[in-house]
């Protein structure tokens, strides 16, 4: 409940009667102040005129006036500068370390506000503020989309800086990493994070102008060169092709000289999974991808286009994998290349993040905007959360607009933070 009047303080939805404190004196919001989230007074330099004096200073907000003790503020220096406590409900008297009493508010919560808030809260269908969305301006939907759109471009940028102290400072591995992770797709993406950081890419770049030797490597590090991974059923047809032993003898070779250790096989998962998806093939295209020298950051901070983009993420496997989906179970012959799904998002959930993280790491601003730029070229993605939000009336034309919903629902609708939310402030405020 505190939180919901911190919500009705910043916005000022107070109930429809004049403000007075606990004695008597007409209180006037003209600032309620910056929200502060740290520690300290809940809403730094607002302004308040209580009686006819204009107060600048700090305001406290509590569900009972008696937390101000519990929570000690009576003992602390930093609360001094209060000048108005608030609280739902008024059950002592307050006042601060150098013993002076505060003004205090009594304040409600509005009706309205308190239905449509539980209303938020127990819906269960997604999203539960589908009833405004058919009325919220076009400017109003614009601002709040563009500032999700950026939350999520850095909260990405947060995870490749995380990536790049593991890399030991190296950006160049952290982009393998967040390239390889991306070839998951979502089921194996954890596994292929592990499986990159397993690689010592710069034992491997002695051998990059080798093909085979790069995918022994790769594929002896997934552990799928092990013949326990290879099902019972299909353990005699690839050792008769030749291709498995070859791959797992340079494997061992490679493994001893650079003391490598494979992850796990088990760790892989194929159930529900597209054949094009398995991780061999996706290795594979790694592989040739690696082998290519496509897959450094220098060539993809160059890129100016789409097409240039699209150009240097295309892959396809070894010819091997062009007959293979594992090892010994044959197919009919195809290149595999990566589909244009696939390309659209490796664009949007690696090559546009890098470029965002590299821009702000090197504080080139001309990166950060070639990144969104690169965002509003490129279509939406189609997937279950950006269907819902069309259902209800939302225009979703771009992958900007995709990244900005895919964020509103993990980090707001999820998580039923609803007051942090604009569309939830316009639901609580009709």
């Amino acid at each position: 409940m505190e939180q919901l009047i911190h919500y009705v303080w910043k916005h000022k939805l107070f109930p429809l009667r004049e403000l007075e404190t606990t004695d008597g004196k007409h209180v006037e919001v003209i600032d309620p102040g910056l929200h502060n989230h740290n520690a300290g007074p809940d809403f730094f330099n607002a302004k308040v005129k209580i009686s006819r004096t204009l107060w600048v200073g700090n305001v406290e907000i509590h569900e009972k006036s008696s937390d101000w003790y519990l929570h000690g503020h009576d003992k602390d220096p930093h609360y001094d500068n209060v000048v108005l406590h608030v609280a739902r409900v008024i059950d002592t008297d307050v006042k601060n370390s150098q013993g002076e009493y505060l003004p205090q508010l009594q304040l409600d919560v509005p009706q309205h506000v308190q239905e449509h808030y539980e209303e938020l809260l127990a819906t269960e269908s997604y999203p539960p503020c589908y009833k405004v969305i058919p009325d919220l301006t076009r400017l109003m939907v614009h601002a709040w989309m563009a500032a999700l759109q950026t939350e999520r471009l850095e909260q990405k940028t947060e995870a490749i800086r995380q990536r790049v102290e593991q890399c030991n400072g190296s950006w160049e591995d952290a982009y393998f990493v967040t390239l390889a992770r991306n070839y998951g797709f979502g089921i194996n993406g954890d596994v292929f994070e592990q499986w990159a950081r397993s690689i010592p890419l710069s034992a491997v770049a002695h051998h990059r102008d080798d093909l085979f030797q790069i995918e022994a490597i790769f594929m002896g590090q997934a552990g799928l060169l092990q013949l326990e991974a290879v099902p019972d059923y299909y353990q005699q047809v690839a050792l008769n092709e030749g291709y498995f032993s070859k791959l797992r003898n340079e494997y061992l070779y490679l493994a001893h000289k650079f003391s490598m250790k494979p992850i796990d096989f088990k760790l892989w998962r194929f159930l529900r999974l597209r054949p094009q998806n398995f991780p061999h093939i996706r290795i594979s295209q790694l592989a040739s991808l690696y082998f290519q020298q496509k897959a450094s950051l220098s060539q993809l901070i160059e890129c100016e286009t789409i097409e240039q983009l699209k150009a240097v993420l295309s892959s396809h496997v070894t010819p091997y994998w062009e007959t293979h989906y594992t090892f010994g179970s044959t197919s009919s012959k195809n290149e595999k290349h990566l589909s244009y799904g696939s390309l659209n998002l490796l664009m949007i959930n690696t090559a546009i993040p890098m470029l965002f993280a590299v821009g702000r790491h090197r504080g080139k601003e001309m990166l950060c905007d070639k990144a969104f730029d690169f965002l509003e070229q490129l279509k939406a993605e189609n997937n279950y959360i950006i269907r819902m939000w069309q259902q209800v009336g939302l225009p979703v034309q771009t992958a900007g607009d995709s990244q900005a919903l895919i964020q509103l629902k993990k980090e707001y609708c999820d998580k039923k933070d609803c007051l942090r939310c604009r569309f939830g402030y316009e639901y609580l405020k009709r």
